[in-house]
């Protein structure tokens, strides 16, 4: 193994040979440690009851994060420290594109708080720009030799991400982890999952979370600290939302993270409003895998109009009745497909949406939000269900009108009722679009 392949990371004695322990001259240390009644894990930080994490034969682990393999008292993390050893090329941002005056304002911030190591939220609308925002801040940091890591929560996110980040870092060699993309090198700029950063130490000068409200990683203690332990002490971490979570407002109330605010798109248009559809008899719609002549007209208009379309539904079994009720209302020419989250073939099948290969796709809340789509129409099934939340409504609200040439789009929610949650949802894409009003009126 060349020892550029630990350089900032964090190995269990499993994953190396005796001989590349004893050639790369590696002391490891001991991976739990006893703290009184507690296991404390050198991996994810994360504490077990003592009687809790007992084996049968006297060892004890961590089930933090045995998702990664078992860390038991026997186990040994070899760590070595990032060198920062990057050749930098003379031109680094290949993007040819530019920023509006509200994006280059944030995109400053972002300089500003990584040259002063300022842990720093970016809350911007979905379709602002967010990723384009950051170009300006990698340039630099890229130039003074850090090291980068952008990490989301979701695979699907980090797969739009990667190759807009490798076009718009062209000569930067860019890497791409997560757990269908697991082959690691050494390199100056990394896009990954959250999870991925448990197999980091001190690694990055610049940590970028995106979509730091999203499942997994919200509320997980132990993605979290994964995430604290892969930042350089004197490190930066940047977090990025368009529906920050409580836990973010508390740092920036506790004045633990900085605060930048954008409610505009990158091409200056609103977000598109919801359109509530009341049916009460959704469960016999299912059951029978016919819709009501409201919902299919929608349907009809936007296979007239030839625009994609997603319908959104809260639980996997309900994929295959709406998709079979679809199927019946459309021509057989346009093709679609179910997706969910432990589909074997959900990148394909998102691939073959943005290639106008499908014209549909029934989804559960796995595109939710990083995935973009132009001209895209939708339709929320069911959207009072525990399932969705407010925020997660507002993002799949956030997929529609994202391009410059089409900037509109319909959204739907089909209801039973008029729940709290659902008029929050709706109430919230009304505010932002008054403050983004607001925010062109003043300029």
């Amino acid at each position: 193994m060349e020892i550029s392949q630990l350089y900032g990371r964090q190995v269990t004695d499993r994953q190396l040979t005796p001989d590349d322990i004893i050639q790369l001259n590696l002391i490891g240390e001991n991976a739990l440690l006893k703290s009184g009644s507690e296991v404390c894990c050198q991996r994810c930080l994360g504490r077990t009851p003592l009687k809790e994490a007992m084996l049968p034969n006297g060892d004890y682990y961590c089930r933090n994060c045995i998702q990664f393999g078992r860390l038991t008292n026997r186990n040994k993390l070899y760590r070595i420290k990032e060198p920062n050893q990057f050749d930098i090329p003379a031109e680094i941002l290949t993007w040819k594109g530019t920023l509006s005056p509200f994006q280059a304002q944030c995109a400053q911030q972002l300089i500003e708080k990584a040259a002063h190591r300022q842990n720093h939220l970016v809350w911007a609308v979905t379709g602002a720009g967010k990723t384009e925002m950051l170009f300006p801040m990698l340039t630099e940091s890229i130039r003074q030799g850090k090291r980068i890591a952008l990490a989301s929560p979701r695979i699907d996110v980090c797969n739009e991400l990667f190759p807009r980040i490798q076009a718009a870092f062209a000569n930067v060699d860019c890497l791409l982890l997560h757990g269908q993309a697991n082959q690691y090198f050494y390199s100056q700029l990394t896009v990954c999952t959250t999870h991925q950063l448990m197999k980091f130490y001190h690694a990055f000068d610049v940590l970028v979370i995106d979509e730091v409200d999203s499942f997994p990683y919200v509320n997980n203690l132990s993605l979290a600290a994964g995430a604290k332990n892969a930042c350089k002490e004197n490190g930066v971490m940047l977090y990025l939302t368009a529906t920050p979570d409580e836990n973010s407002m508390k740092m920036i109330r506790k004045r633990q993270l900085t605060l930048d605010y954008l409610p505009l798109r990158f091409h200056q248009h609103q977000l598109p409003e919801v359109k509530f559809m009341v049916e009460r008899q959704m469960e016999r719609q299912v059951e029978h895998q016919k819709l009501s002549s409201k919902l299919w007209k929608i349907i009809l208009k936007w296979v007239a109009q030839q625009t994609p379309f997603l319908i959104f539904v809260p639980r996997v079994k309900l994929l295959a009745p709406l998709y079979e009720a679809i199927q019946k209302v459309v021509p057989s020419t346009v093709t679609g497909d179910t997706v969910h989250a432990n589909d074997p073939q959900r990148l394909e099948k998102v691939q073959r949406l943005r290639d106008g290969e499908y014209r549909y796709l029934v989804t559960t809340t796995i595109l939710e939000r990083g995935v973009t789509f132009k001209n895209l129409d939708l339709m929320v099934w069911d959207a009072n269900d525990s399932n969705f939340s407010r925020s997660s409504l507002v993002q799949i609200a956030g997929r529609v009108g994202r391009s410059r040439e089409r900037p509109t789009g319909d959204v739907y929610f089909v209801i039973r009722y008029y729940s709290l949650k659902v008029q929050q949802a709706a109430r919230q894409i009304k505010s932002l679009n008054r403050k983004a009003a607001k925010l062109l009126h003043e300029s």
